[in-house]
């Protein structure tokens, strides 16, 4: 007879985070911040000493909301900090590799932000007004972390992401690729500062 596979992830606080039924009581704040703060933007495949991780990118994201809306919701800022919060149990997977395996990958990343959001107190799934918002905020960072840190002509960046926006001198503070431990600290308490 064959072996189930095992489809849970142990997590450092002990906790087992199954992929296809998360469950909200399965997740951890630090669990989060540890494993984003440690997940390449890229691929990897950026500029500086440091890897630019999904948690500095989470924070980046949130500073380019926080200048189209300054008034946003505490509901909302924590949907933008939480956008990419399954990364830290799937890793960052790249847009043309998500394009060729599919479905099962979008299931998969639905179904663990589900889980993530309820954990925090928000709706499992965002509503469409708010995920084009977070969309617009995350194109706008893809477009500066591909032109200032992984190699990407302005021309070729506009045509894949979009033209940007100006944005202020504090946003662009966020590209320089932080150590793994100062991008782990920042996230986790942002994440507290929103949800006190």
């Amino acid at each position: 007879m064959a072996k189930e596979p095992r489809v849970w992830q142990r997590m450092l606080s002990g906790r087992r985070l199954n992929l296809l039924d998360p469950s909200p009581l399965d997740v951890e704040l630090d669990d989060i911040a540890h494993g984003l703060a440690r997940v390449a933007r890229w691929n990897g495949q950026t500029i500086g000493g440091h890897i630019f991780s999904v948690a500095q990118h989470s924070l980046l994201v949130e500073a380019i909301a926080t200048h189209l809306d300054p008034d946003m919701p505490r509901a909302t800022r924590l949907a933008v900090l939480l956008h990419d919060a399954p990364e830290y149990v799937i890793g960052d997977i790249i847009s043309p590799f998500k394009a060729v395996i599919g479905d099962a990958y979008k299931t998969i990343e639905a179904g663990l932000l589900g889980a993530i959001h309820l954990h925090f107190g928000l709706p499992a799934m965002p509503g469409a007004a708010l995920k084009r918002f977070i969309k617009q905020a995350d194109r706008q960072a893809a477009y500066l972390e591909a032109t200032h840190l992984a190699g990407f002509g302005r021309e070729e960046a506009i045509k894949l992401f979009g033209r940007p926006e100006p944005l202020p001198r504090s946003v662009h503070a966020f590209l320089e690729p932080w150590p793994a431990a100062e991008a782990e600290e920042r996230f986790r308490k942002r994440v507290l500062s929103v949800t006190a």
